[in-house]
């Protein structure tokens, strides 16, 4: 199992060594900004190194939002990013399953995000992996059993799952369980990304805390990471890849 960390993308390999990481992620633009992300000096570097490379999309992005003036740039940014992690030989690009209008059935926001796919120039190479989100009534993926309908619109592109324990946790969801329901609504689940939780459970609050000293029992979380059988990444608070470290070296020793 490949173990790693969010990291910043200045020079991501040299986060990794200092992490003792198998895999990174990071971000490929300013993750508050619809801009495109800049063509990388080092993109043959990376994409021959050894060390897995996930990409994050910024915060920003909403397909399924109701107002085309963030729906359409979503869709447009997102597919930029899908293009130059591809350049890097990324293994997969994250992006969060955003929310729906106040007043809007959920539904509406699993066929905008098939248009994601549909409106594309070409199918991409690199997977899109889509991660459930921790609040929001009218997100697209807060509750794991919504998977399920979404996938019914978008399951036969190249697409895949993240589960966040921090989300599932902070939605209210069942971690122990969560594996298992994300599976049995799509066949598959692609990245998991470990972290405790600042708040209790079904607090609706998006606040990542290290493994070891959050509200989520550190047996649910190895649980997850056991059962799902894939790669993690911590996006846990970090001073210097010092914190990061040891939360690898717990889920290493751990599991």
């Amino acid at each position: 199992m490949k173990i790693g960390a969010h990291v910043s993308p200045t020079d991501p390999l040299a986060g990794a060594e200092r992490r003792d990481a198998d895999l990174v992620q990071m971000f490929l633009s300013n993750p508050q900004s619809y801009k495109a992300p800049n063509p990388r000096d080092n993109a043959e570097e990376l994409a021959a190194s050894d060390i897995d490379l996930y990409v994050h999309s910024p915060y920003v992005m909403n397909p399924a939002n109701p107002n085309n003036r963030i729906r359409i740039p979503s869709r447009k940014t997102i597919a930029q990013t899908m293009d130059a992690a591809a350049a890097i030989g990324a293994k997969g690009v994250i992006v969060h399953g955003g929310h729906v209008g106040e007043d809007e059935d959920i539904a509406v926001g699993f066929e905008r995000w098939r248009k994601v796919f549909e409106y594309a120039d070409e199918p991409w190479t690199v997977p899109l992996l889509i991660e459930n989100t921790a609040g929001g009534g009218n997100a697209v993926v807060r509750e794991l059993a919504n998977y399920g309908p979404l996938w019914d619109e978008i399951g036969d592109f190249n697409v895949g799952i993240v589960i966040d324990t921090c989300h599932a946790w902070a939605a209210g969801e069942d971690l122990e369980s969560a594996v298992e329901t994300v599976r049995a609504a799509t066949g598959r689940v692609d990245l998991v990304h470990c972290n405790n939780s600042r708040d209790p459970h079904g607090s609706r609050r998006d606040r990542h805390a290290n493994l070891e000293s959050g509200e989520i029992p550190g047996g649910l979380l190895l649980s997850v990471v056991r059962q799902a059988d894939v790669p993690v990444v911590v996006e846990t608070p970090d001073e210097e890849g010092a914190d990061h470290s040891a939360d690898i070296t717990w889920l290493r020793e751990n599991l």
